[in-house]
Formats: structure tokens, sequence, C-alpha cells
């Protein structure tokens, strides 16, 4: 099992840095042959297209692979649900997408949501094949599969907006990475479904993906809440500019434990007996994605102008604060990534959902609160208030499931932040006297990522060894031995 997990999280780390990676340049192109209006009208319709993560399989998928057996009846009656649900809500979508617009107040949206809507039976296609994959941890066939599908769709993106296509651009890699991945789990997996279907094991599988569902629309609408607001309250230029602040920041922060989220989550299924064990890599694993996330975000809150001057260009240059702000929203979430796969797989979804309600009310009116007083920055600034005191609860139900402190994930990332506030508090003396010595804004950058690398990496062996032990034990014991120096805690 140790051995899988750590070959998974291998691949599943080398996966999500190839897609993030892929993702984020396509994005910095579209964003330079786009102005950000068309950007901010096509981040509105992918406020709807997220909808297609909640229902392409009802949460099915996750039941498929918590359960301890499954039966050729769970398996086929998961697939055809699936397709089912896919079917009708690319219809539904078909007939809200005139509502919609009208809502919105864009009525060049219309077209852009009919067409997405095509991605909920896409994505229902393979949903199952890919949850049976997960379920096997069969990860590097996952990965190497989802490497594949971002890439190919990445051309048509690009081709679109050269093109001239504009919004559509961004339409086009949706539907593309959505059919390129449902084509690929089809080839990968061996399993076919047949004819077959279960009102017992639809109930049985229910009882765990209802409240999930639940728990995935909520999210939606928290996750959505914002761009929605600024949509129609501000307008779409300022949706533009909200949504690359946030495709720059939040996203990339979210997928930095999303490789460890995808092979914990069978893991922690097979091992949902026995809490002090899952209680153990909570701590250990949550500490590592501390390890890269507190110091990336937190040196992104230093260079967050440089950063945007030489990768998007001067018409983006207003987004700089709000990625600041987002950067502390990104730290408190990537410290909560694997809470939920954990309730998960001790089958407390219930407890999930009744959380997540709370989340977002809480969220959506600060949203509001935000945006109406102060424009899109105020929308941040309430956003990274509200996750300040909303995000640790989880880490509480979480620690109560496994019967152990709620103060075990702050003694394990302790050292850590310890780490990055000296590193920033280097970066934050030395990036003035490179503006008045007239360091040009691309070395300037570069420089101050590398001395930031530079003075981290020593700050966390001194006040964080445990992250480099941990790090000893996912290489190959002929490799570990050159780290056991650093590993070591400091004497005195």
């Amino acid at each position: 099992m140790r051995r899988r997990v750590f070959a998974g999280a291998g691949w599943a780390g080398f996966s999500q840095i190839a897609v993030q990676l892929t993702r984020t340049a396509v994005a910095i192109v579209i964003a330079r042959l786009l102005t950000p209006e068309e950007y901010g009208l096509a981040a509105l319709t992918l406020v709807f297209s997220s909808l297609v993560m909640v229902f392409s399989d009802l949460a099915l998928g996750a039941a498929l692979v918590q359960r301890k057996t499954l039966s050729e009846d769970d398996r086929s009656t998961a697939f055809w649900m699936t397709i089912t649900a896919g079917v009708l809500f690319m219809f539904l979508g078909f007939a809200l997408s005139g509502p919609i617009s009208e809502i919105y107040g864009q009525p060049k949206t219309q077209p852009l949501f009919a067409v997405l809507s095509v991605s909920f039976l896409i994505s229902s296609l393979g949903a199952t094949q890919q949850s049976l994959l997960l379920r096997e941890m069969a990860f590097r066939r996952l990965e190497g599969l989802t490497i594949v599908g971002a890439l190919a769709a990445a051309p048509v993106a690009v081709v679109l907006a050269a093109s001239g296509a504009g919004p559509w651009a961004i339409i086009g890699q949706q539907i593309a990475i959505a059919a390129f991945t449902s084509a690929l789990m089809w080839r990968a997996s061996s399993w076919r479904p047949s004819f077959r279907f279960s009102k017992k094991s639809l109930r049985d599988l229910w009882s765990f993906s209802g409240y999930l569902v639940g728990h995935r629309l909520l999210f939606y609408v928290n996750t959505n809440a914002d761009n929605f607001i600024i949509g129609r309250f501000i307008g779409p230029a300022a949706v533009g500019a909200y949504a690359i602040a946030y495709n720059v920041m939040l996203a990339p922060a979210a997928r930095i434990g999303a490789p460890l989220q995808r092979v914990l989550a069978p893991t922690f299924s097979r091992m949902q007996d026995e809490p002090q064990r899952i209680a153990e890599a909570w701590a250990k694993v949550t500490r590592m994605i501390a390890a890269i996330a507190v110091p990336a975000l937190a040196g992104v809150i230093v260079v967050a102008d440089e950063f945007i001057a030489v990768l998007l260009g001067p018409k983006w240059e207003s987004v700089a604060p709000i990625i600041q702000v987002l950067a502390w929203v990104g730290i408190l979430q990537a410290l909560q990534s694997i809470n939920v796969d954990i309730l998960m797989a001790r089958g407390r979804t219930r407890a999930i959902f009744r959380y997540t309600m709370f989340f977002v009310t809480v969220h959506v009116t600060a949203f509001l609160i935000g945006a109406a007083n102060w424009g899109v920055m105020g929308l941040a600034v309430a956003f990274a208030v509200t996750s300040t005191f909303v995000e640790p609860i989880l880490s509480v139900i979480t620690a109560r499931e496994l019967k152990v402190s709620p103060m075990i994930i702050p003694r394990a990332v302790f050292g850590v932040f310890q780490a990055a506030a000296g590193m920033v508090a280097v970066l934050l003396l030395v990036r003035p006297a490179l503006i008045d010595a007239g360091v040009p804004t691309g070395a300037r950058l570069v420089l101050l990522v590398i001395l930031g690398i530079v003075l981290y990496v020593p700050l966390c062996a001194w006040r964080a060894p445990e992250v480099l032990r941990d790090a000893r034990s996912l290489i190959p014991a002929r490799l570990s031995a050159r780290f056991a120096p650093l590993a070591r805690p400091a004497e005195g």
C-alpha cells in the first residue's frame, strides 16, 4: 500500500505540474489575444460549466471508490444513471441558456452557455471508467491520460483565439478536454457496462452520494458566486480582472494538494476503519502540502507586481493587488485540501454537507457586502477575511471524527510558517533595493524567485526538519541518504 501510494503521488504530482503548466501557458496566451471583456464573457460562461463537475456522475463515482466491495450491479447501475444525468442536464442547459444570459444582462453569453452544455453528456461518458481506475489505484494510467487530454486540447484554444474567435476559444478548450478525457478513459479501462440496473444498488450508492451531490452543488455556488456577483453588478471587464487573478492564483494553489488528494481518496477508503493511521497520514500530508504552498503563495504576495507585468502585460496591472489578497485564501485552502477526502472515507458525507451549508452562507454574504461597497477588491478582501475564520472549522470537524486534538494540524505546519515568514521578511527588504538600483522588471522577478528558494530551503530544514524527513520517505533509499544531514533537527 505504501509503495503504491508513493508511486501514485509521484505520478499525480507530475501530472498536475504538467497539466497546470499547460493550462497556465494557454491562459496567458489567450489573455494576450483576448480583451478583458472577451475573457470576462468566457469566465461568466465557465461559471455554468463548473456544474459539469457537480452532476457529471451524481457523485456515484465517489461511492464506487469508497465502497469496500462492489458488484456488477453497482458498476452498471452507476454507469447508466450517470449517462441519464448527462443527457438530462445537457438539455436543461440548452433550455436555460437564454434565461441565464438575461440574468447576467449579457445576451452574448447565450450561445456560449448552450454549446457548453454538451460537456454534461461528454463528461458523463467516461466518468464511471475513471472512478473504477481510481478505485484500482491505477495512478500511472490515470495521470498519463490526464496529461494527454490537456495537451491535446491546448492547440484547440490557441488556434481559436488566434483566429479571432474571442470567448469561443475558452469554450472550445473546455469541450475538447472533456471529449479527449472521456475517450481516453474508455480506452484505458477494461470494464464495459452490461444492461443491468438495480434499484437496491442505486439506493445503497445514493445513501453515500446524495449528501455529496448537495456538498458539490453548494461548493459550486460558493466557487462561482464571486464571478456572478461581479458580472451582475459591476460588469464583464471586472470579471475578467478577477478571473485572471483567480486562475493564476487560487486555481494553481488548489492543484498543489490535488495529486495527493487523488491518491489518498482510495487509500483512505481502504483504511476507513483505522482512524489513528488516517490521523497520522493527515498531519504528515498536510505538512508536505504546506511546505510547498505556503512559501510559494507568500512569495507571490511580495512579487505580485513583477509577476503580472512580466506574464500578462500592463493592461492587467490592476490584477496585482487582487492576487496578493487571494494568496492568503490559497494558503488556507491548501491546508484543508484533504479533509473532505478523510470524511468521505469515513462515510461522513452528511457532516460534509452540513459544514458546506454554513461555509457557503458566510462566504456569499461576505461577497455581496464586499462587492456592493468596495467593488472587486472589496469582494477579494471579504473572501480572505471569512476564509480565515471559516476554513479551520473543517479541520476541527475532521479531528473530532478521528478522535484527535484539533491542534494536530497547527503543530504540524508551525515550522513551515516560520520558515516562510523568514523568507518573506528578507524579500521585502531586498525588493525595494533592487527597484532603487534600476534592475529591470523581468530580471527583478527572476532574482527574487531565486533568492526566495535559496532562503527557504535552509530555513525549512532548520525550523521544520520533519518536512525533509517526510520527503526522504518518498525517494529511493540510495538517494535519501544524501538528504540525511539536512533532515536532522538543529541542536540547541
